[in-house]
């Protein structure tokens, strides 16, 4: 086995703890086998490897224990257990490693998390999303496993879920399934495809329609803010949401987000103006905060989605005159107490004020007086609330010689 960057007397120390302990399989797994036959078979750049994800048949925690035994500490260091399945995450001459014991799942029902319990790598590479990602690289035998066909769909560069129910299952897939085609390049399979379209509009659980949306499930909803803050923060993320758009899968968040012609306007002025992207994106949806607030979403940002709803309300019923002067406008959305970013975030939706918001965001705020209350008390003014009128009267006047 050659990885690139990863030295050969890790992959030796691994491969001899596992056969001392008498380990059937201990298997790399995950998006660094899919991303070395990319690179190897069809040139693709690598990346690097992040972290290494390997399955153990049989006890992880003990293999970690035998490297140490054998090693020592110089070796093997940050050693962390999480989980009743004993996953140790560790480095080994300072290459991070993850190891988890085999597992195999089932959901108890659409959507909610699955169950598991102790399995063979064959049942775990059931578990995973899709074919290219359900291939396997044993350590201890050299072999390649792929029981999912996953290199014929690498050298066609599609990739398919493993199963008819993959996105009952999870529905979040879909939206792993939008990163990994921008990602990659890649198409998804089309019964795949279909399989978000027929899976999505079956769904018994749909929000936003009645008495149906309290059954939606809370775990599936920490689930796909996770994988839409993946999409948004890591990858190519234009093309990943027009897929979700062309897959109908955007009716998971909203279904006004399916049907939303100002997304690409908004997500790029957010980028453009430093915002996250993920208010910029629900801002688009028939109640922003409602979908904000199920999805989980920071609580800043769910303040910064109530405040610019409430801004855009103000701008249709009291806002100043367009043409208004620099200080006017400032002097308004201050005394609204509106914080910068619900104001730049109302900019990303364009309205007919966006200008005076823009600049207001960018250079009116930021404007003070020329002189401080101590210069103006040295040059005799007595302390009190004249020397605050006096301050807010020269900055005023400096905003407006800034037009």
């Amino acid at each position: 086995m050659d990885l690139p960057g990863v030295p050969s007397s890790v992959l030796e120390a691994l491969q001899a703890a596992a056969r001392s302990l008498g380990i059937p399989r201990l298997a790399l797994v995950g998006g660094v086998v899919r991303d070395q036959m990319l690179h190897q078979r069809y040139g693709r750049v690598w990346s690097g490897v992040p972290d290494l994800d390997w399955v153990v048949e049989g006890d992880a925690a003990a293999l970690v224990a035998e490297l140490d035994r054998r090693l020592g500490s110089k070796r093997i260091s940050c050693v962390q257990e999480h989980g009743a399945f004993g996953t140790v995450a560790f480095q080994l001459d300072g290459i991070p490693l993850d190891l988890a014991t085999a597992r195999q799942e089932h959901y108890p029902a659409p959507a909610e998390n699955p169950v598991v319990r102790v399995g063979t790598l064959q049942a775990d590479l059931a578990r995973r999303d899709f074919t290219i990602n359900a291939m396997a690289l044993d350590l201890v035998t050299g072999e390649l496993i792929d029981l999912h066909h996953g290199q014929e769909d690498l050298a066609s560069g599609q990739f398919r879920f493993l199963h008819a129910g993959s996105v009952q299952d999870d529905p979040t897939r879909a939206i792993r399934a939008a990163r990994y085609a921008a990602r990659l390049g890649f198409q998804l399979a089309q019964e795949s495809s279909e399989q978000i379209r027929s899976t999505v509009h079956q769904w018994p659980w749909a929000w936003g329609h009645g008495d149906a949306a309290l059954t939606a499930p809370p775990a599936l909803a920490s689930r796909l803010r996770m994988e839409l803050e993946r999409l948004l923060e890591r990858e190519p993320w234009p093309q990943a949401l027009d897929l979700l758009e062309q897959w109908q899968a955007l009716l998971l968040l909203d279904p006004q987000l399916q049907q939303d012609p100002g997304r690409m306007q908004r997500l790029h002025w957010a980028q453009r103006l430093g915002l996250p992207l993920m208010p910029a994106l629900l801002m688009g949806a028939a109640d922003p905060v409602a979908v904000a607030q199920r999805l989980q979403i920071p609580g800043r940002q769910q303040q910064w989605l109530q405040q610019c709803v409430a801004l855009c309300d103000w701008l249709v019923k009291t806002p100043p005159p367009l043409e208004a002067t620099p200080s006017i406008w400032s002097t308004a959305l201050e005394q609204q107490g509106w914080p910068p970013e619900a104001v730049a975030l109302a900019v990303t939706l364009r309205p007919k004020q966006w200008k005076p918001l823009l600049r207001w965001w960018g250079r009116w705020r930021t404007i003070q007086a020329p002189q401080t209350a101590r210069e103006l008390i040295a040059a005799g003014w007595q302390p009190g609330p004249g020397i605050g009128e006096e301050l807010r009267r020269q900055r005023s006047a400096a905003q407006d010689r800034s037009r």
